[in-house]
């Protein structure tokens, strides 16, 4: 099985998976950026990283909780 077969099977099977990551990722890096570029003008950097990082947290948290309504 070539790369590219292997690549086009990962892609069909988790299409819809990888689609929801990236729509979150850029949703939550507009709204940071949005939100130091406008909202907090003087705020320091690591804040803004900070705030960057946490998005690893909402995502995993925002996708468990999905979860849990699913199965109820």
């Amino acid at each position: 099985m070539s790369v590219a077969d292997r690549l086009r099977e990962h892609v069909t099977e988790n299409g819809t998976g990888m689609v929801y990551d990236l729509l979150f990722a850029v949703v939550w890096v507009g709204l940071v950026s949005f939100l130091f570029e406008f909202v907090f003008l003087d705020a320091p950097t690591w804040a803004y990283y900070m705030f960057m990082l946490s998005g690893v947290i909402a995502y995993y948290g925002f996708f468990f909780s999905l979860e849990q309504a699913k199965r109820q």
